[in-house]
């Protein structure tokens, strides 16, 4: 099945399948990324519990990414990969730690699901299995972030403490920033118990339409959340103009053949990865 539409385009090169952002195409001169498609790809370095993976599995994994960054006109060699823990922690990457490998299951980047450059040839990687990941690209200041954003990390708001640094560190201002959100669980499936629910209401309770977004099912005493909107109007309320928050429209559920779910998967599910680097 072709997942292309108005906002993304699937791809396959050399056995190799993903996504590609239209928007972000029309910059492919300066930037090039991916979200990566395929249950037979995990791009899962390390454990749950952060231990070493066996051998194989791991070198699969590198392949994996190897064989990605190749489609896309990069190399393996400039990847930088979170650790990712469900913070809100965002780092800046000045350099790669090792220069002629990818910097995997690094400390430096321990409990970190956001990274943020300016430097050529750093390829930012993060990994989800239902969770959002948003692609930033700021094409003034040429500055790009890759974020990893589960229901925790919307409610830490870490998009919005992107914004921020990109700000601060970098001089951005935010309606130049354009922001890609890939593939993700949806609002159709992202289905959620009272305490989770009440932790939503209590973060965004002056959000409007809140009543839209936390929505209790037919069979009650469950509820759905939209935690793409929320973290739309996030961006908004930080100056991201509506038509630069971009939205692949995709749910991780409804195409779990060929996206990777936790919630369809369960024990040992798989991991899709997203990529963004500066030319």
């Amino acid at each position: 099945m072709d997942l292309s539409n108005e906002n993304v385009i699937h791809l396959q090169k050399d056995g190799v399948e993903y996504l590609q952002f239209r928007r972000l195409l029309n910059y492919q001169n300066v930037i090039t990324h991916a979200y990566s498609l395929g249950l037979d790809k995990n791009y899962r370095t390390a454990k749950v519990n952060k231990e070493k993976l066996e051998k194989e599995i791991y070198q699969k994994a590198v392949q994996d990414y190897q064989n990605l960054c190749s489609a896309i006109g990069s190399k393996a060699e400039h990847l930088v990969k979170t650790n990712q823990e469900h913070t809100n922690e965002v780092k800046i990457v000045k350099e790669k730690v090792k220069p002629n490998e990818p910097d995997i299951n690094l400390e430096s980047y321990t409990k970190t699901d956001g990274l943020i450059t300016n430097q050529k040839n750093i390829m930012l990687s993060t990994t989800n299995a239902d969770c959002i990941l948003l692609l930033f690209f700021d094409p003034v200041k040429k500055v790009i972030a890759n974020i990893h954003s589960g229901w925790r990390g919307t409610v830490q708001r870490i998009s919005v403490k992107t914004i921020e640094k990109m700000r601060t560190q970098f001089d951005c201002k935010p309606e130049d920033i354009i922001c890609c959100i890939c593939p993700s669980i949806r609002k159709c499936h992202f289905e959620v118990e009272r305490e989770v629910k009440e932790i939503f209401e209590k973060e965004f309770q002056d959000m409007e339409n809140i009543a839209e977004i936390i929505e209790e099912t037919i069979s009650n005493e469950k509820w759905h959340i939209d935690t793409v909107k929320i973290n739309q109007i996030l961006l908004q309320k930080e100056g991201l103009k509506i038509e630069n928050i971009i939205d692949s429209g995709i749910c991780s559920v409804c195409h779990s053949d060929r996206i990777h779910s936790y919630r369809v998967e369960k024990q040992g599910y798989g991991l899709n990865t997203a990529l963004i680097e500066l030319r």
